[in-house]
């Protein structure tokens, strides 16, 4: 498991001018599941996906790390990181939710292609050879269409079908705001899988602002709101606080719109 993220050195331009590293030292990661809680503009994500790159992670969906033209700014973070483990790790990935979107079209254009293969082959082709190229391109294709049905049907169901196809004993897996592509109900599905896999050995940092997700018991909450980051009990998120207050008496809100 990653125990332990160091700051050894801060660097020049973005994202050093942030409060959040201004104050960054060492965060420990004691459990399972981690969350990262805190406003948009906190830091959460590029601590996120400077962590994904010196960690080596993959990317489900998105560009690669080292070639992603918006990440250049957390690759610049990730030089000056300094990861400590328990048991180094080859197995997860990194995923950010709006990743998925592009990662769903790639999937149905991949199937299209396999299938238009597979006719080209029965052209091209004779005999135990053109036999052999269809059925591969055909079992190509039909690999592809769950993810296609998925995909066309619910974006909620494609993006938990990735997790339940991917998600290994012993791997870590980065998240940026899982809950974006998932109802409530399924947020609590993801929360089953993600217990599955902790008492197998997997490990998750996850970035959210979704007070179901964050619920997780046996998680330390970290909030990038304070500086120095603090541990906080998920009662006392300004994510469940609000929303608490907000559905006891939501006409104090709306009333001011």
């Amino acid at each position: 498991m990653l125990r332990t993220i160091r700051l050894n050195t801060t660097g020049e331009g973005h994202p050093f001018e942030l409060p959040l590293l201004k104050n960054f030292e060492e965060l420990e990661l004691e459990a399972p599941v981690t969350f990262l809680v805190g406003e948009n503009g906190s830091g959460k994500s590029t601590l996120l996906e400077s962590l994904a790159i010196a960690a080596e992670l993959i990317v489900v969906g998105g560009a690669d790390l080292e070639e992603d033209p918006s990440l250049e700014g957390s690759r610049n973070l990730a030089k000056h990181l300094r990861l400590s483990w328990s048991k180094r790790t080859r197995r997860g990935f990194f995923m950010r939710a709006e990743d998925f979107f592009g990662f769903t079209q790639r999937v149905i254009r991949s199937q299209q292609e396999h299938k238009e293969l597979a006719e080209g082959f029965k052209e091209d082709f004779d005999g135990h050879a053109r036999d052999l190229a269809v059925g591969v391109a055909r079992s190509q294709a039909e690999a592809l269409s769950r993810y296609e049905e998925l995909a066309r049907s619910s974006h909620g169901e494609g993006f938990l079908h990735i997790f339940q196809e991917r998600l290994r004993p012993q791997g870590l897996y980065l998240l940026d705001e899982p809950e974006a592509a998932l109802s409530p109900m399924r947020q609590l599905s993801l929360l089953a899988l993600i217990k599955d896999m902790a008492t197998r050995g997997a490990q998750f940092v996850i970035a959210t602002h979704s007070p179901i997700i964050m619920a997780y018991r046996e998680a330390i909450i970290y909030s990038l709101d304070q500086h120095p980051i603090q541990s906080i009990p998920w009662k006392e998120t300004e994510h469940v606080s609000f929303t608490r207050d907000f559905l006891a008496r939501p006409e104090n809100y709306l009333r001011h719109l």
